[in-house]
């Protein structure tokens, strides 16, 4: 009867390079995950704060020569979008503390949120 042949086991050393090595790409790996995962977010809320501003714009504008036509004077319209422009400033800047709680939340929460995944 023949043993079969085995081939011996690499030295523990050998083992805990190649396990530190393997654990080394992981790790790489893992963080080029979620920084795409950030920055693809990222680049997505921009285009559509982008977008978002684009549309306030133009409404501002339609709002504006719809009150210039109401009150028959240009600078009538478009004083009055700007003092409504002036008062939502003075509220949020009355509320300020209470809105930037939760903008920093959400902003953390979207930072974050790929690890609840893991």
């Amino acid at each position: 009867m023949e043993e079969a042949k085995k081939e011996p086991q690499p030295p523990l050393i050998d083992q805990l390079k190649e396990y530190a090595e393997l654990r080394f790409k992981l790790a790489k790996y893992k963080a080029i995950d979620g920084g795409s995962t950030i920055f693809a977010g990222l680049v997505a809320d921009v285009v559509v704060v982008i977008s978002m501003v684009l549309a306030f714009i133009f409404a501002s504008f339609t709002l504006a020569f719809y009150l210039s036509q109401l009150l028959d004077s240009l600078w009538e319209g478009f004083g009055c979008v700007a003092l409504i422009y002036l008062l939502m400033a003075i509220i949020i800047k009355v509320n300020k503390k209470s809105i930037e709680k939760p903008i920093a939340n959400a902003f953390v929460h979207k930072i974050f949120k790929h690890k609840s995944n893991d």
